[in-house]
């Protein structure tokens, strides 16, 4: 194994680990229909839309699949032409 199978390893261990917690720490969605269509516009219309603490773990987790996907598709890439 070379140096830079090892490192892409390891970056995507801590990617998967860093998602994993990430998601777990979300809040459920279970409101049902009511929760979607009461809170929904109170939340779509809401000065702060995207600045609560879920929002960004939202878009914390839409980066780091991107990365995820990213690093497995290059990690995948590099084991079968080199």
């Amino acid at each position: 194994m070379l140096w830079y199978e090892i490192l892409l390893g390891v970056i995507l261990i801590i990617t998967s680990i860093a998602l994993v917690a990430i998601v777990l720490m979300q809040e459920g969605r279970s409101d049902g229909l009511s929760g979607a269509i009461a809170g929904g516009a109170e939340t779509f219309f809401g000065k702060n839309k995207g600045r609560t603490m879920e929002q960004k773990l939202v878009k914390i987790t839409k980066v780091l699949a991107i990365a995820f996907f990213v690093l497995t598709l290059l990690a995948t890439l590099i084991v079968m032409f080199i």
